[in-house]
């Protein structure tokens, strides 16, 4: 226990890194995979921007890049961090793997989800002349956003759970907290002690995402 108390400030500060790993990465990897899944809905057969051949690109570019285990992914996109960032190592190159690992992911759920509109609202659109754009921007996501947001709360979840292998790349957060100071020290009272910060976060943010998606599709 005491070791435990001795090591509370630095898991205070694994705790703030691993929000901010995994909001930017939500914040980058749900931009992308909002306009990806957005892609394989409007090409899709009968949609409002039918394209069979756009649609089958995006579509076998998802199934190749969303498989990928997350400790291949790290490790082969490496290259192209340092490319991108002039470094394949800590937080950043962290949040660039996840970014792009979790967009194709993250496309999918959207593409789910858009799926679960009424065709009958975007056809009466259609109908009334809206341009696909409009379509998209006031119909589509707007019926659609309250499963988004569950969608994205479970993202939030899966992006910690990915942030956890950052240690492998030098970068920090709750996992490499445990990693070091509990698993390599045999110290399981500091692994638990990571576990249970783990386990608040996604208490919290599941609680909050519920909350609000109750509050959306009520209106």
């Amino acid at each position: 226990m005491d070791k435990l108390i001795d090591l509370l400030p630095q898991l205070g500060e694994a705790a703030w890194e691993t929000l901010y790993i995994v909001a930017a990465s939500l914040v980058f990897g749900g931009i992308a995979g909002l306009v990806i899944g957005l892609g394989l809905y409007v090409t899709r057969a009968g949609s409002i921007l039918e394209n069979r051949v756009a649609f089958t690109v995006i579509n076998v570019l998802v199934n190749i890049f969303r498989p990928i285990p997350f400790i291949i992914f790290i490790a082969a996109i490496q290259p192209l961090a340092r490319l991108v960032l002039g470094t394949g190592i800590g937080n950043g190159a962290l949040i660039f793997a996840i970014s792009i690992g979790a967009a194709f992911g993250i496309s999918r759920i959207v593409e789910q989800n858009l799926l679960t509109v009424s065709p009958g609202v975007i056809e009466a659109a259609r109908a009334a002349g809206a341009s696909p754009l409009y379509i998209i921007r006031t119909v589509l996501i707007p019926e659609a956003l309250g499963p988004l947001i569950l969608g994205y709360t479970f993202v939030f979840i899966v992006l910690v759970d990915m942030s956890a292998v950052g240690g492998y790349i030098g970068g920090g957060g709750i996992g490499n907290f445990a990693i070091q100071y509990g698993y390599r020290q045999f110290n399981p009272l500091v692994t638990w002690a990571a576990v249970l910060v783990v386990i608040l976060f996604v208490q919290l943010i599941q609680f909050f995402g519920n909350a609000l998606a109750r509050k959306i599709m009520r209106r």
